[in-house]
């Protein structure tokens, strides 16, 4: 028995288009799939699926009137975990929200595609709020304030408002290493960039100003940091070792 495969180019509009195929069509147990992760299939139909804007619009239109603004929120979430799979999920749940009798009266755990997606978006929201706690820019010589992260999951389009409403008054750029793109606020808008061969903020790029602030950091976290007083365990606890790699405090200058 065959089955149709849709592949599409990871975008959220992408998937959405996707999802507009499978009910355009009328396609039964389809599976999404990214161009990036694509392999072809014994036993299955390969269509392309094309991005179109006004029908990603009419897709998210259409599953907004059925449910609430905080599941919107929790799917987009689940979308960027970019764990593998996760678009068949997010297909079975939007099935479920677009059936005729479906009505707002709450989330309903006992579906195992809900509940999965409920339990990635809270694994991508620790991830935005330990981005948003452990970023630390450096000034550069162009006077941007420039960091690079390498989140588990695509966090960059949900700290877009927590740095811009913190950082009003500063350029600044965010690079995301794993995934080869950064945002960029130029004092108006936020931007999505992408910088060919790029994979660190050189010190040469420093502004003189910023080698001195982080040795300075440097010596005073190591004096204040009293070693009769240390608590491994907790320490890890709040920081996990994987995020120190975004410390001033712990970098060897």
């Amino acid at each position: 028995m065959t089955h149709t495969l849709l592949v599409y180019d990871g975008s959220f509009d992408g998937f959405l288009c996707a999802v507009f195929m499978v009910y355009e069509q009328k396609m039964n147990a389809p599976s999404i799939q990214k161009q990036q992760d694509f392999h072809q299939q014994l036993f299955a139909t390969t269509e392309t699926v094309i991005t179109e804007t006004h029908k990603a619009q009419r897709v998210w239109e259409g599953i907004r009137s059925k449910t609430s603004r905080a599941e919107l929120r929790t799917l987009f979430r689940s979308f960027l975990s970019e764990i593998k799979g996760i678009e068949n999920t997010l297909l079975y749940y939007i099935q479920t929200v677009l059936r005729p009798k479906h009505t707002i009266t709450g989330i309903d755990y006992s579906h195992t595609h809900t509940l999965r997606m409920h339990q990635i978006a809270k694994m991508v929201s620790r991830e935005k709020h330990r981005m948003e706690a452990f970023v630390r820019f450096q000034r550069t010589k162009d006077g941007i304030y420039a960091a690079t992260i390498t989140p588990d999951f695509n966090v960059l389009p949900l700290i877009i408002g927590h740095f811009k409403d913190r950082y009003a008054d500063q350029k600044w750029m965010i690079y995301d290493l794993k995934r080869d793109y950064g945002i960029y606020y130029d004092l108006d808008t936020v931007s999505t960039i992408t910088i060919p061969d790029f994979t660190q903020i050189m010190p040469s790029s420093y502004a003189t100003q910023e080698t001195d602030f982080q040795k300075l950091w440097s010596t005073y976290y190591q004096h204040v940091n009293i070693s009769e007083r240390k608590n491994k365990r907790l320490h890890m606890q709040h920081i996990p070792k994987r995020y120190w790699k975004y410390l001033t405090e712990k970098k060897i200058l």
